[in-house]
């Protein structure tokens, strides 16, 4: 347990320009208190020790404002950064070396009954806000735009953004016309019909002065 701690706070210092030091890493970063949490909860859970394995569970989510189900498998090195609003489901299972940001749901859509939680292959990484629902699966090196909701499995390599979410990069080339995008440049369909009602508005406008310009209105 020592050995992984430590193993953690390094992966956090190399990620996180913000970690400057171990201690402030140790007692700050709420991400890595929720998985040493995890770790005692899985542990009690696969030994049958189900009701304190939940005990356990929930006063992490208290105390951190992120969720893992005692069920879930969780590999090495996962950073959490941020973490509030994380949930991680029962049947998920997690690689090596994945990065979840804030507000990151890996859950169920309500239809599956064995398996209901993805899974997330190594060096994985989820942006703030998005959804990974369902029994999919997430493979090595894909990257999920943020507030992105993803319903079918991710290829290698690969980066998904929208909502539903689809593929706009494979392994480093861009998929048809799909935009360069980042954290901070995706679709919002919502600000999409702003502007589609924006630009109904001014060619409205444009017909009412052409009416009124030659009298047809009379």
């Amino acid at each position: 347990m020592l050995k992984r701690i430590n193993e953690d706070i390094e992966m956090v210092m190399e990620m996180d320009p913000a970690a400057k030091n171990k201690a402030e890493t140790f007692f700050t970063y709420s991400g890595l208190h929720a998985v040493w949490s995890h770790l005692v909860a899985h542990k009690l859970h696969m030994k049958n020790y189900k009701t304190a394995a939940r005990v356990i569970s929930q006063l992490s989510r208290f105390i951190t404002g992120i969720e893992i189900h005692p069920g879930a498998e969780v590999g090495r090195r996962l950073f959490i950064d941020h973490g509030m609003g994380v949930v991680i489901g029962e049947t998920c299972r997690i690689g090596d070396n994945v990065t979840l940001y804030q507000g990151v749901t890996l859950g169920g859509t309500g239809k599956e009954e064995k398996k209901r939680h993805p899974d997330i292959d190594d060096n994985v990484l989820i942006s703030a806000g998005a959804k990974v629902l369902g029994n999919i699966r997430l493979h090595e090196n894909a990257k999920i735009g943020a507030n992105s909701v993803v319903l079918n499995d991710v290829p290698q390599d690969a980066t998904v953004v929208g909502i539903p979410g689809h593929v706009v990069k494979q392994a480093g080339e861009k998929v048809k016309e799909a935009r360069d995008l980042n954290q901070t440049d995706l679709p919002d369909p919502i600000l999409d019909m702003i502007h589609g009602l924006e630009d109904e508005i001014k060619d409205f406008r444009s017909e009412v002065r052409n009416e009124v310009k030659d009298g047809s209105h009379i």
